[in-house]
């Protein structure tokens, strides 16, 4: 049966490659992120629904999720993917800087599963999968916000896997090691797989039993 999948920071990089994933297995999608472009892009590839939205503010997630539900019907996968990186050394870290990275990475990936749990825990089923990273465990100088988002989105999984056990409600995360992205780009690192290889670990997450929920999962390539 097919199912409604949302995935954030759709209209690029992993997110895309998660969207022509899931469009290939014949599942209803919907792509989010803030650039209209990309997205358009991404959904006259798959057929994904596009749907713009500043992921740094609440309300704007909570609209997005509403025109998802409006257009598709209840979300039964929600893929958290979403993420910013800013470089800089915490003395000298920009207010501003760490608050954007914190509310993408973190925030609203909490702010979008407290959207779509209530339904999924009604209806007895759901998958979420939150695309971390391993620099939540791996520090690196100047990636402090980076990093701290990343690990703040480990415990978020685990401890959502826990509120919903037993409620048909699969919660997991992945951490993948350096992916060839535009965000990789200029970093100084060299990327380990493709969008379309962390793709298809999604795809084997959401597939997983129930036993799998609260894990986190490295992928090195």
């Amino acid at each position: 049966m097919p199912s409604v999948v949302l995935i954030t920071g759709g209209g690029r990089g992993i997110g895309a490659a998660v969207a022509r994933r899931f469009a290939a297995l014949g599942h209803r999608v919907a792509i989010v992120a803030r650039t209209r472009t990309q997205l358009e892009a991404v959904a006259k590839e798959t057929g994904a629904l596009p749907v713009v939205a500043d992921l740094q503010h609440a309300a704007e997630i909570e609209a997005a999720h509403a025109k998802v539900v409006a257009a598709l019907g209840p979300v039964d996968v929600l893929i958290n993917n979403a993420g910013i990186v800013v470089r800089h050394l915490v003395e000298g870290h920009v207010q501003a800087d760490w608050d954007a990275v914190l509310a993408v990475n973190l925030t609203a990936p909490f702010v979008f599963a407290r959207c779509v749990v209530p339904s999924m825990r009604a209806r007895g089923r759901g998958r979420i999968v939150n695309v971390s990273s391993i620099s939540a465990t791996l520090a690196s100088p100047g990636l402090a916000a980076y990093g701290a988002s990343k690990a703040g989105l480990l415990a978020l999984t685990r401890a959502l896997a826990l509120e919903v056990k037993g409620y048909g409600v699969i919660v997991t995360a992945l951490c993948p090691g350096s992916v060839d992205t535009e965000m990789l780009r200029g970093s100084g690192f060299s990327p380990e797989m493709s969008p379309e290889d962390v793709a298809e670990m999604i795809n084997c997450l959401v597939s997983a039993p129930a036993a799998v929920s609260g894990s986190c999962v490295d992928m090195f390539g």
